[in-house]
């Protein structure tokens, strides 16, 4: 089985293939084909893959590569996970934003619109190409804004394209944690909403809700990342445990003073870092794994630290470094090629899950997986404070999706300014003025 990873040579690709190694079953991946547009980056993470699988039997070869097509021709699976832009983008993104005292971040508000804008025509190629040469291969996609990238794509893939997320397992986890919960396959977790925008309802374990004795203790409360983030009393209030992007919409005047203080923001942060990683990696004599080891380990515990900090939430735990998006690719293909079945928080379109919706609304959800596909679950309507950020963040999406599709500028104004996390008209004209200006991906906007 060919798997073919888009934004091969990304930081993140030795996640997915040490998970690979580890898959000793019938029907496995067999071949890896990296494809990135750039060689350094390729060679680089080729040498790290080449030194995870010393010593491994059948290792699943890799093969890299320039050319998309070739990428794509005879794929079984699709892994997407590009970054239009590159890091710079991304930094960018957040300065552009932080000027006019809105949030940049990759996936949320000004920046997260910025992005997508950027990646949405790049995406869509994609997906035609994937259906013209690869037309029985399946796409994971991870590439941010994962559910409007997702949308876009499944418009021209349908069902066969699939949006993967580590924030809500992690999320998942951590509370099965704390509950102790020995193992949290066991557990069903009520989760729903839109990617970075969905909240824990309930956790049930052999048919008991045990999220309301979590909400009633105050030390449990304390004790995970969520709860030291968002605090005990707002916990309380909800009713739920919010994905951590949240943060950003329930303490965003805090998020952003933060950001605007820190010395680097998190996209010039990861830029510094890697290209510190690629240059080492590339080296001859370099031991490319250790490098990569240790510039992973230094990038997740960072990760939301302003936030952490504004919070006084302190230090991410041991636990919570492990990432875990790889697991749910893994798991993900597996259901589909052997027709394991298997129960994970996807990006899906929504059918008739969430009413509120309409039926090709990409939701964030769990779902069954089997050899036809994911299948979302019924859920329970959401509250109405939820509702109505879903429904407005939904609709922003929809009009980055108009602007991409007309090129133009007035549907772009209109999507930042929709946006909950963006205060004014004006604001939303001098965004555009600005990502045009320092992005030559957003030329097409007239």
């Amino acid at each position: 089985m060919r798997l073919t990873i888009l934004g091969g040579g990304g930081f993140r690709v030795p996640l997915v293939y040490g998970a690979l190694l580890g898959d000793r079953g019938a029907g496995r991946v067999t071949q890896v084909v990296l494809h990135d547009l750039d060689a350094g980056r390729l060679s680089a993470v080729t040498r790290v893959l080449a030194e995870q699988a010393a010593g491994v039997p059948d290792a699943p070869e890799v093969r890299a590569t320039t050319d998309l097509d070739e990428a794509l021709r005879g794929a079984d699976f699709v892994f997407s996970a590009i970054r239009v832009g590159g890091l710079q983008g991304r930094a960018d993104d957040e300065r552009v934003a932080l000027a006019e005292g809105v949030l940049g971040q990759e996936t949320v508000g000004a920046g997260g619109i910025a992005y997508g804008l950027r990646t949405v025509p790049v995406a869509v190629d994609i997906a035609r190409r994937v259906a013209r040469l690869a037309p029985d291969a399946w796409v994971i996609n991870f590439t941010n804004p994962a559910g409007l990238v997702t949308e876009a794509m499944a418009r021209h893939l349908g069902d066969r394209v699939i949006g993967i997320c580590d924030s809500p397992v992690g999320l998942g986890r951590r509370i099965a944690r704390v509950l102790g919960v020995a193992d949290p396959r066991e557990a069903w977790i009520d989760y729903v909403g839109l990617n970075h925008l969905g909240w824990v309802r309930g956790l049930r374990v052999r048919g008991r809700d045990e999220l309301p004795r979590l909400l009633a203790d105050t030390a449990l409360l304390g004790s995970f990342e969520e709860g030291r983030l968002f605090g005990p009393d707002w916990l309380r209030s909800l009713g739920a445990v919010p994905n951590e992007y949240l943060h950003y919409y329930y303490f965003n005047r805090e998020a952003v003073r933060a950001y605007q203080e820190a010395e680097r923001t998190r996209g010039a942060f990861l830029r510094d870092q890697q290209a510190r990683f690629y240059e080492e990696a590339g080296r001859p004599g370099t031991g490319a794994l250790k490098a990569w080891e240790d510039t992973r380990a230094e990038r997740e515990a960072t990760y939301m630290a302003e936030n952490r900090e504004t919070a006084g939430a302190g230090e991410r735990e041991a636990d919570d470094l492990s990432g875990g998006y790889e697991k749910v690719a893994l798991a993900l293909m597996r259901g589909i090629a052997r027709d394991e079945r298997a129960t994970l928080i996807l990006n899906v379109r929504n059918g008739r899950t969430l009413p509120v919706l309409d039926t090709e609304a990409v939701i964030e959800v769990p779902c069954l997986v089997d050899a036809s596909g994911a299948h979302p679950f019924s859920v329970d309507a959401l509250p109405g404070h939820a509702t109505g950020l879903v429904s407005a963040v939904k609709a922003v999406e929809r009009e980055v999706l108009a602007a991409a599709e007309s090129r133009s500028r007035r549907d772009a104004v209109k999507a930042f300014a929709l946006h909950p996390l963006v205060d004014s008209v004006q604001v939303a004209r001098r965004l555009v003025d600005g990502y045009t200006a320092v992005h030559p991906g957003l030329a097409y906007l007239r």
